[in-house]
């Protein structure tokens, strides 16, 4: 089969790979119809390479058709349509049935003293090759895979591998009290997706912050008060000043690790992209420092007593953090990867009904065949061609 492969930093490969099989009972194996390019992928395209291989397989946010069955399966069979969650998980065990799916106890890679598996996502959390392939082998099919309906297109349903209950748990976590607003730092897919969520979910006002105009754009349309960053040498004044000088009641960070405006962190993960894999490996993981300007601008701006949602990825073993604002502010941090299972009951109506009220038939960008998944890398990486969700297409 055809899949893309991992070969280095901004070095990703269309190539030819064994077809997954049946390992497991509880495993299936799908033909992928969908995949799309998170953000997260692109940590792993620039940052994150020191804990990647030479081979791996990208992508988490598959969906497609069941081709096979394990025997201990019931609950699927072949023909059925599915979307895969970017996390692995049991359903059963003791994190599982808290709804915390991301730290499922059976999943969990423990040798890295990590959570959940996830798919196509660094030996940090099991190297499990990802969904942007041809096929996929699915573990733990007997509690993973989302069934959904025939006939609508696939836009509208993959995106609960990812994007959607991501952006919904970031705005569950944020909490927003009646009335209130809400400020979301990052136009991305999570940060637009979380925008139209909160919208929907009746928040009073949406402030969102990001530098490129067609990402902005795309939020003013949905009724979003888009501040674009380059434009403004105090954002935090801006923001102080739409909301009565004392803040947003919640900030939803959907930036993470690769804030624009953090040269000291920047430089850090340039120093450790020079240096042999395991050198940089070890000093990620004693001394790792992210580029934390949009963790500190919500820091900063958020009303005291309010509360920060992290949906955007940290990887840092060593970042600052401003400990004696945040306590003196009484601020609430919420944070962790998207139980995935844990939201699809509350999301998925507004996918079946008629009406496309969080716009996801209209949610991807671009639409490309697998073969051109490196120029599409390529153009999310560098914020070109209009580029903010990308779907690949075996």
């Amino acid at each position: 089969m055809k899949a893309v492969v991992w070969h280095g930093k901004r070095d990703v490969r269309v190539e030819t790979v064994p077809d997954p099989t049946i390992r497991e009972p509880n495993d299936i194996v799908i033909r992928v119809t969908s995949s799309g390019i998170c953000g997260s992928d692109l940590h792993l395209y620039e940052v994150m390479g020191p804990f990647m291989t030479k081979g791996d397989i990208l992508g988490h946010e598959p969906m497609g058709i069941v081709e096979e069955v394990g025997p201990a399966i019931t609950n699927l069979r072949t023909g059925d349509r599915v979307v895969i969650p970017f996390n692995i998980s049991c359903g059963h065990c003791h994190m599982c049935a808290q709804g915390l799916m991301s730290q499922c106890e059976t999943t969990q890679v423990r040798e890295q003293g990590k959570g959940a598996a996830l798919f196509g996502y660094t030996k940090l959390y099991g190297q499990v090759p990802g969904g942007q392939a041809e096929y996929l082998r699915v573990p733990q099919a007997q509690f993973g895979p989302i069934k959904v309906p025939d006939g609508p297109p696939d836009d509208r349903f993959v995106y609960l591998s990812d994007v959607l209950p991501t952006a919904w748990q970031a705005v569950e976590y944020a909490a927003v009290p009646p009335g209130g607003t809400l400020l979301v730092l990052g136009l991305g897919p999570i940060g637009d997706m979380a925008t139209r969520v909160a919208l929907h979910r009746g928040v009073a006002k949406v402030i969102a912050v990001d530098l490129v105009l067609e990402r902005l754009e795309r939020a003013r349309v949905n009724g979003v008060h888009a501040i674009d960053l380059t434009q403004h040498d105090d954002v935090a004044e801006v923001i102080r000043e739409l909301t009565d000088g004392r803040g947003p009641d919640a900030v939803i960070d959907a930036v993470g690790m690769e804030a624009h405006g953090s040269p000291a962190g920047k430089l850090a993960q340039t120093i450790a992209g020079f240096l042999p894999d395991a050198a940089a490996e070890k000093l990620m993981e004693k001394a790792g420092v992210d580029r934390m300007a949009a963790l500190y601008l919500a820091i900063d701006v958020v009303k005291r007593g309010g509360t920060i949602s992290l949906s955007g990825v940290y990887g840092g073993t060593a970042d600052p953090l401003p400990m004696m604002e945040l306590f003196d502010k009484q601020v609430q941090l919420r944070m962790g990867q998207a139980n995935v299972r844990r939201w699809v009951d509350d999301i998925m109506p507004l996918l079946t009904s008629e009406d496309d009220v969080l716009g996801v038939d209209t949610f991807a960008t671009h639409r490309v065949p697998l073969d051109e998944a490196p120029t599409a890398y390529r153009n999310f990486q560098e914020k070109k061609d209009g580029t903010v969700k990308v779907l690949l297409r075996p």
